[in-house]
């Protein structure tokens, strides 16, 4: 009997991977099943489940470390983050981002190329491709050039070609392009995706299920455009073609902005529970708790940073005068304690009950960290919170909440902030209110976090790079500064390569850092230089700080 070769996640090109969460696996042994066993449906939950383990972990500390959101707690542990804060990246430094997402990449493509004359498995391939795309834009965006049209190929080509960055993101919006066609075309046959949907699978009917998919590409789409915001030549007009479409569907029979894109958080539970540590939702089992209620070690090591804390507290922690964190003063945001844990604390004789946090890089007993080592007091420092800092306004323990909301793909503030910032950029084109969708994307913004905006949207109105005021360039820093802030804990890397696309918001360097700035892209991983050496191009680490013929296409301006 014929044997699939595919595992899941499949093999990718060389690479071969153990799933650390076998609960979740289609099958305890995916190599000796039958290839006419394994089905779309079996194959889906597994691959959105394990892609997001990437991205509710590694990639969690990625952004919130090169967003200055995270620090160590210096007086319990040595300096753990040493390659983030001195910016010292190699092949080794987040490899599992590449080789992760690529293991489940592959599982996308096999369900998008499934035999499917019956259509039958419509509304699968749609799904897969529309997370194809939505990941693969990670890889872009993080790393440049990589493998795309002979990927995926596993034993059929070990050594697939880099494609262009710019082919890349071609192809990705042709097949979210595709993905909206195949939902339109509604064949009755196509099998209901629901039970097998972890995303949108608790929708009333299939067809509402398919339209929140739909809207999500839409969003998708968005994010890629935006992107390409300042590209110029053959691109710019790729971009401007994809730009007509999404307004000629917002304007078509029955559609309209509010329907066109995702009006909720994009979120993933294969059933997530309390019972093992496998079956815990990654992000609070790695850094907050363990099934037994024990605290990881990563939650003993990770710390609010000073500039996050100081940026929350209103300027109150550093009354610094430097314009940017000015535009702070006395605004105490709401979110800050459904990210990070409130101490109390004695400083020179008074005693306060705030965020406090440690300098990036500095070490025990000097500036930035906490001082007085001698005193309990003084070394508290703020941790992640014991609220639901994840999104949900319900009181009581964490993990049973946390492991109920799921893994948040894309927040609902961000799909806000992608059509507040695409109505500045084009105002011809996108005839809504840019400021009412920002207003939106921070209200949405406090809910996730379950916090109580209060007046914090009027406190703010008249600061500029923070609430809507100034010039267009001063909207744009406020739309990132609040992207920003509603990525804490959710979605940092986000926040990160908006931050390399714009420049905003100001994000300090570590004490120790080794170059002048943040990395526009992370270095090859090992993988690829021992399994596809004929191919992966040779970055030197010079070229990770600069703007180059490396960097991703859309930054090279």
């Amino acid at each position: 009997m014929k044997k699939i070769k595919f595992l899941i996640p499949l093999v990718m090109f060389g690479l071969t991977a153990t799933s650390c969460n076998n609960y979740l696996d289609v099958n305890e042994n995916p190599n000796s099943v039958p290839a006419e066993n394994i089905l779309p449906s079996l194959a889906l939950p597994g691959a959105i489940s394990e892609i997001y383990r990437t991205q509710g972990t590694d990639m969690m500390r990625l952004g919130n470390l090169m967003m200055n959101n995270w620090a160590c707690n210096v007086y319990s542990y040595g300096e753990t983050f040493s390659t983030e804060n001195t910016l010292n990246f190699n092949s080794s430094a987040y490899s599992g981002i590449w080789d992760n997402i690529y293991l489940n990449l592959n599982t996308f493509n096999f369900i998008e190329n499934y035999p499917n004359a019956d259509h039958k498995q419509d509304n699968y391939i749609a799904i897969a491709k529309i997370m194809k795309a939505f990941y693969m834009q990670y890889i872009v965006d993080l790393y440049g050039d990589a493998p795309y049209s002979e990927a995926f190929k596993g034993q059929g080509n070990l050594h697939p070609k880099y494609d262009n960055d710019e082919d890349i993101y071609r192809a990705s919006l042709n097949n979210l392009n595709a993905a909206i066609a195949i939902i339109d075309a509604a064949e009755l046959l196509a099998e209901d995706s629901r039970t097998s949907d972890i995303v949108f699978g608790s929708a009333a009917s299939n067809s509402a299920a398919m339209l929140k998919w739909r809207q999500f590409a839409n969003t998708v789409k968005l994010r890629y455009l935006l992107r390409m915001s300042n590209v110029t030549g053959s691109m710019a007009t790729f971009r401007d073609q994809e730009l007509a479409k999404i307004v000629a569907d917002a304007a078509a029979p029955g559609h309209s902005w509010g329907t066109t894109f995702i009006n909720e958080i994009v979120k993933e539970n294969p059933g997530y529970s309390q019972s093992n540590n496998d079956s815990m939702h990654p992000f609070v089992q790695n850094y907050f708790a363990t099934a037994a209620g024990t605290r990881p070690s990563n939650y003993g090591i990770v710390t609010v940073s000073e500039h996050l804390a100081n940026t929350l507290e209103g300027n109150l922690i550093l009354n610094s005068t430097d314009s940017y964190y000015t535009k702070f003063n006395n605004i105490r945001d709401p979110r800050r304690t459904r990210q990070f844990n409130n101490v109390t604390y004695t400083l020179n004789g008074s005693t306060f009950s705030r965020l406090k946090g440690v300098r990036q890089g500095a070490t025990a007993g000097q500036p930035g960290a906490p001082q007085d080592p001698n005193s309990p007091s003084s070394r508290n420092v703020s941790q992640l919170a014991n609220g639901n800092f994840i999104g949900n306004a319900t009181t009581g323990s964490l993990i049973p909440l946390a492991n109920g909301r799921g893994g948040v793909i894309m927040t609902l503030a961000e799909s806000d902030f992608l059509q507040a910032e695409a109505a500045l950029r084009w105002p011809t084109l996108f005839n809504y209110s840019a400021q009412t969708k920002f207003t939106q994307g921070i209200t949405d913004s406090f809910t996730y976090y379950g916090a109580t905006a209060g007046t914090y949207i009027s406190d703010i109105a008249s600061r500029t790079g923070l609430g809507w005021t100034g010039t267009d360039a001063q909207k744009i820093e406020a739309i990132m500064t609040q992207k920003w802030l509603s990525t804490v804990n959710a979605t940092p890397t986000e926040a990160f390569i908006e931050y390399n696309r714009t420049g905003y918001p100001f994000i300090p360097l570590a004490v120790t850092a080794s170059q002048a700035r943040k990395p526009y892209r992370l270095m090859y991983p090992t993988s690829e230089f021992s399994a596809n050496p004929s191919n992966v191009p040779n970055i030197s680490t010079a070229q990770l700080f600069t703007k180059n013929s490396a960097t991703p296409f859309w930054n090279q301006n």
